[in-house]
Formats: structure tokens, sequence, C-alpha cells
């Protein structure tokens, strides 16, 4: 078996084994000291629940891609193809942006920090990022367009980070929904990395996705009478946005020799994963706007509400748009060796308004049917 294959595998499996340790200690704690999660009118759970589990999310990351570093460098003393020089500098400032999304989402979910203040940090951290090396310097052909002026492209990159690391965290409506498409758009990125050859950027796919794995098991699975249940909060939320959308920035910017092959556009391949959650953000704040409501504020909106709008159970929810995000990567995927990226993303939006206009219908021949007082979705 390959040896860089072999480390993503180690690094995904002390991930899981970390993440599934602090887990329960962090719910002991919560407990403990009474951090939940109170349930309100725009809450779907009942029940008190703490909403602490992205705690667990950074150090499992950290700490499992730096075992393996060490471990790599014990072993045969020479790390080139899985870390080098380039990568230290990503590491360094990938690492600033993380913390600092660690430690606001971590204030945020004890007590408490305003949308502004949070704006502010996610801008800070999108500098770290693009300090990186991780910067938009063409869109491959989207609205026609090649390369990108230096500054309009750190402009549009520090917006794409906010915009992405804010779909995550809006998502995060209902059990198992952030984090599956999380993993799901993690485990593409992974697999494409690998096959790229850009392993420390697999590794990181593979330990993130390693934390979401026992977190998934407690969110979805969970029995919030036994205190077994917890959700990731913005803590988590916040994390693995900026982790997601470093990846699609990274893999944007990527001509490899697979992809020059098969004629895929790397942009295509960046942003795919994330369609779901950014379209949905987009349709939530339009839908806002219209009715007159401030845009940053929650309300009950999302596509996840729609759906359970119908009356469908929330696992089959989350089943159904996970299974949604799949079939937007592989079409997409598969569509871009053949159509141009701008038609391909209005070929998308086609679609996404079409499903949603027909899930507006369903739900109010529902509301009809119930009777003429009920409103199941507004």
């Amino acid at each position: 078996m390959d040896i860089w294959l072999i480390d993503i595998l180690m690094t995904f499996g002390i991930s899981v084994l970390l993440t599934g340790i602090l887990i329960p200690q962090i719910l002991l704690i919560a407990f403990r000291k009474q951090l939940f999660d109170i349930p309100d009118g725009r809450k779907i759970h009942s029940g008190v629940v703490p909403r602490l589990g992205g705690l667990a999310f950074m150090p499992a990351v950290m700490f499992s891609m730096a075992c393996v570093f060490g471990v790599e460098m014990l072993s045969i003393g020479d790390t080139i193809g899985l870390f080098n020089i380039s990568h230290v500098v990503q590491v360094c400032f990938i690492t600033c942006a993380l913390v600092l999304m660690y430690l606001v989402g971590m204030a945020d979910d004890l007590v408490g920090v305003r949308y502004v203040a949070k704006f502010v940090v996610q801008i800070v951290s999108a500098f770290f990022i693009v300090g990186a090396g991780l910067s938009l310097k063409s869109l491959n052909g989207f609205m026609w367009i090649e390369a990108l002026h230096p500054v309009i492209g750190v402009s549009l990159t520090v917006l794409v980070i906010v915009f992405v690391i804010n779909a995550i965290n809006l998502i995060d409506g209902i059990d198992g929904l952030a984090s599956g498409l999380s993993a799901i758009a993690l485990l593409f990125y992974g697999i494409a990395f690998y096959s790229s050859g850009e392993i420390f950027f697999s590794m990181l796919s593979a330990a993130t996705i390693g934390t979401l794995v026992p977190f998934f098991y407690y969110n979805v699975f969970g029995d919030p009478h036994k205190r077994k249940k917890i959700f990731m909060g913005d803590t988590g939320a916040l994390t693995i946005g900026v982790i997601l959308s470093t990846l699609a920035l990274k893999m944007s910017g990527m001509s490899t020799t697979t992809m020059d092959e098969l004629r895929v556009n790397p942009l295509v391949v960046a942003f795919s994963p994330l369609i779901v959650p950014c379209f949905d953000v987009v349709r939530v704040y339009l839908h806002r706007l219209l009715r007159h409501r401030n845009p940053f504020l929650p309300d009950k909106c999302h596509i996840h509400h729609k759906i359970l709008a119908l009356g469908v159970p929330q696992r089959v929810a989350m089943i159904i748009i996970l299974i949604i995000s799949a079939m937007f990567i592989t079409v997409n995927v598969l569509l871009s060796a053949f159509i141009n990226v701008t038609w391909l993303v209005i070929l998308d939006l086609v679609v996404w308004t079409l499903g949603q206009m027909m899930l507006t219908q369903a739900i109010h021949r529902r509301e009809t049917q119930l009777g003429s007082e009920t409103k199941l979705y507004e």
C-alpha cells in the first residue's frame, strides 16, 4: 500500500479516536456546568442539549496531523512530498485562521458574540488564508474570465471565505446536516487531493472527516435523555467552514495531469461540494430581504425547514439533502468537461430554483389540506 495512503488513513484513525474520547468528556463538563442550547420557537430540538461538540474539532485535527508528521520524520527522516517548505508557510497561516475561528466560535457558544464582531474576525482569518498563498488568481472561464488582477483576486477571495464560513454555520439546523454535508465535501476533496499528489491537503481532509464521524454519531443517534446528544455549535461550524474554504481555494488553483486529461474545470471541482449550503444561504438572505427582515437574524426558512414543513422526519430530510449534494457534485464534475463553467452555474441555479418552487408549492398544498389558518413555513 502507498505510504502516503497509510499516513492519510492513520490521520483519519487518530482523529476519530481522539474525538471519540473528547466528546463524552465535553458532554460531562457541559452538564456539570449547565452549558446547554435552550430550545426556542426557531429551533427544532426539544430538551436541553450541549452545543459544544465543536470544541473537539481543532484539537483532534491538529493532534492527528502533528502525530503522523512526527512519526514520519522519526521513521524515515524525510517528508519530501508530504511536508515541504511551501507547506510550512501554508500551515502557519492556515493555523492562525483556524485558531481565530475556533476562539470566536467558542466565545459565541459560551457567552455570545455579536455578528458584527464575528464578521470582523472572519475577515481577519480570511487574510491569513490569503497570506498562505491561497487566493483566487483565475476564474477558470467563469463569466468568461480567466486571470484576475491581484487586488480583485484578494478581495474576491476574502468574500468567498467569509461567505463559505457563514454558509456552513447557517446550514447547521437539523441533526447531522452540517456535519454530513461537510463530510461529503471533505471526502471528495481528500480523494481529489490524493489523486493529484497533494498529500498534506488530503491528510487535512481526512483528519477533519475523522472529527465528524464520532460527532455525527452523538449528534444524530445520541439520546438527550441519557445525556448523549450534542451539537457542534459555532465553534464547530466556524472551524469546519474555514477548513472547507481553505481546501476549496487550494483546489481552485490546481491544474493537475488528471484534471487536464479528464478536462475537468478546477473551479467546478473546488466549489461543487459547497453548492447546497452556499445556494441555500443566498436564497435565505434574499427571502429575508424581500420580506423586509434583517438578513443576519435567524429564522426558519432554510431548505431543511421547507422539507420538514412537508411532514418529513428530520433524519429523512437530512438524507435527502445529502443525496442532493452528492448529485450536484457528481453531475457538475462530469459535465464540466463538456459545458463552460458559466453555463454550468446557470444550469445549477435553474435546477435549484425549480426545486425550491416545487417545495413551496407542495407546502402550500399541505397547508390547504390542513386548513386555511395553518402556516407550516414562512
